[in-house]
């Protein structure tokens, strides 16, 4: 008799379909001019307490680097902020929340120097400015450049899909003002409709901005195996802990959301713990 077949969760399901397109991509690439170097790193099993663990660490990473690691996260809210300026200025008022949110897609590229300070702790040297800019220098700058660059299509990918949400919702019109915008919003229908639709959307774009870079980042610094295999890598590992990282990517969100008050100032220490958290995790999650 045939064995019961898997429910899928719609995490899972969405992982799955990611590790086969990468999968695709990967097997198309070998075939020419060899995008990747060596073996695929082996993935291991996660459970919440490697997520406990990673967060310990990476707090103990925030106080160890002093004033240098807070000051790494000040472009992420100070980023954020401008984009929301922007968002006012132009009257795009419907992507003020896609902008702020969205940018957390960001955040794996933003942590990189982030994982090159905890990549430093752990061998014991000292973490200064001058060493967190050799990332620049890396073997693998190319490929986190272009990983970021796909992170960043990404971003904007979102910003067009919020834009449409709006616009088959609420719009076309623009908001008259931002009381008038809330009221559409939380009281009609059609603003219902929005958010309901634009939860369903973000969650894609989270979930595959997740899988293909929470690991990926972290593993082109530590060794050079091209963007490729990392993401594979990234993919595999994430769908090898489907639970665990759902909650990891539950813990990310709500400290991000708990970090945006007030102003997304929070998030300059936010930012960093989960960045140093992130490495920390990674080295728990792929091996040699």
């Amino acid at each position: 008799m045939a064995a019961p077949r898997h429910i899928e969760n719609p995490f899972e399901f969405l992982i799955v379909g990611l590790s086969r397109s990468v999968s695709m991509a990967d097997r198309a690439l070998s075939t020419g001019r060899g995008a990747h170097a060596g073996p695929r790193p082996d993935v291991r099993r996660l459970t919440p307490d490697d997520l406990r663990q990673a967060l310990r660490e990476g707090l103990a990473d925030l106080g160890a680097g002093r004033a240098d690691v807070p000051f790494l996260a000040i472009v992420y809210p100070v980023a954020g902020l401008v984009l929301a300026a922007l968002a006012f200025r132009y009257e795009l008022l419907p992507l003020v929340f896609p902008l702020i949110s969205g940018f957390a897609l960001l955040g794996p590229l933003a942590a990189v120097g982030l994982y090159e300070i905890s990549r430093r702790r752990e061998r014991g040297e000292a973490v200064t400015w001058t060493a967190v800019g050799q990332v620049l220098s890396s073997p693998a700058i190319g490929s986190i450049m272009a990983l970021g660059a796909g992170l960043l299509a990404l971003f904007f990918l979102w910003l067009g899909a919020a834009y449409g949400i709006y616009q088959v919702t609420l719009g076309p019109e623009p908001p008259r003002s931002v009381s008038a915008f809330l009221s559409e919003v939380f009281t009609t229908p059609a603003g219902w409709a929005m958010i309901v639709v634009g939860i369903g959307v973000g969650f894609v774009f989270a979930v595959t901005s997740l899988a293909v870079s929470v690991f990926a980042f972290p593993l082109l610094l530590d060794r050079d195996v091209g963007v490729v295999r990392a993401v594979q890598t990234s993919v595999a590992a994430v769908r090898a802990n489907p639970g665990t990282m759902a909650l990891w990517g539950l813990i990310v969100a709500g400290a991000l959301v708990l970090g945006s008050l007030p102003a997304l100032a929070g998030l300059i220490l936010v930012m960093p713990v989960l960045g140093h958290a992130t490495w920390r995790l990674y080295r728990r999650a792929v091996g040699p």
